[in-house]
Formats: C-alpha cells, structure tokens, sequence
C-alpha cells in the first residue's frame, strides 16, 4: 500500500482517537470529578476492550485486507485514544500530592482492568 495513504489513515484515526479521548476524559471529569483519572481509566479500558476485539478479528481473518483497519482503528484511532504517558503522569502526579492509595489504585485499575477487557474484547466475538 502507498506510505502517504497509510500515514492517512493512521492520521485520520489518530485524530478521531484523540478527539475521543478528550471528550471522555472531559465527560469524566463532569459526572466524578477530578479527585481520580477517571477519564484516562476510563479510556485505557475501552481501548483494551476495542483492541482485543479488532485482534480477535483480525486472527480470524474477519476481513480481507486487514491492512487498512489496522491502520485506521488500531493504530490510529486506539493510539490516539489509549494513552500510557498520561497514565504515567496521573500516577506520579497522585504520588506526590501524597494520595498513595490512589496512586496503587490507579495502577492497579488500569492494568488489569485494561488488559481484562482487552481479553473479554477477544473472546467476546470467538469463543475457543
């Protein structure tokens, strides 16, 4: 496939990925507050979910040419809406504000809740 429509439809993805990201992390904060990272929580499971879907999909050869949703919704749009960094940042951010409960929580949340939900997302359309 052509590098500039690649690059395209990562771009393209990653933009509604983005945009996705901060409408939920925003709505996140309107309906709990802003005392946790709902919103990155909130976004990395989902992302978890939608990508153990898409792979489950993928490994069996749901579609034709993988290729472009691949780039579409796994690496652009599931990249622009997961996001380790501001996990990262939430988790320090918690630590030095002296909430270390909250701290392990969000670790602890986001990892095995996000890698729970990516095995539901692909088991949920195959079952082995």
């Amino acid at each position: 496939m052509n590098q500039i429509i690649t690059l395209l439809y990562v771009a393209m993805g990653g933009a509604v990925g983005c945009c996705s990201r901060y409408l939920i992390s925003e709505l996140m904060a309107f309906l709990f507050g802003k005392n946790f990272p709902y919103g990155t929580l909130t976004v990395n499971v989902v992302g978890g979910l939608l990508m153990g879907i898409l792979g489950a999909l993928f490994q069996r050869e749901f579609f034709d040419n993988i290729d472009p949703y691949r780039q579409i919704i796994g690496l652009g749009f599931l990249g622009g809406l997961t996001t380790f960094s501001t996990f990262s940042m939430d988790s320090i951010l918690l630590l030095q504000s002296g909430m270390f409960f909250k701290f392990c929580l969000n670790i602890i949340l986001n990892v095995v809740l996000s890698l729970s939900a990516c095995w539901v997302g692909f088991h949920l359309l195959f079952k082995n």
